[in-house]
């Protein structure tokens, strides 16, 4: 069974990673993976958003 999107602890773990990117003690082999899962995050994020605007779009058509 596929797992729900949870917007919110995406945006959460987005601000979290920022952080540790923005941290000078951060390596760069880190850094690298952070980037990647940040872009995974906001890949989630579009479609979490484009599906509710579908949505919130076809309650305004009924």
């Amino acid at each position: 069974m596929e797992k729900k999107f949870d917007y919110a602890k995406a945006i959460a773990e987005l601000e979290e990673i920022a952080r540790k990117v923005e941290n000078p003690e951060t390596k760069l082999d880190d850094i690298d993976a952070l980037v990647s899962r940040s872009k995974e995050l906001l890949k989630g994020c579009r479609e979490y958003l484009r599906a509710v605007k579908e949505r919130i779009d076809s309650l305004d058509k009924e």
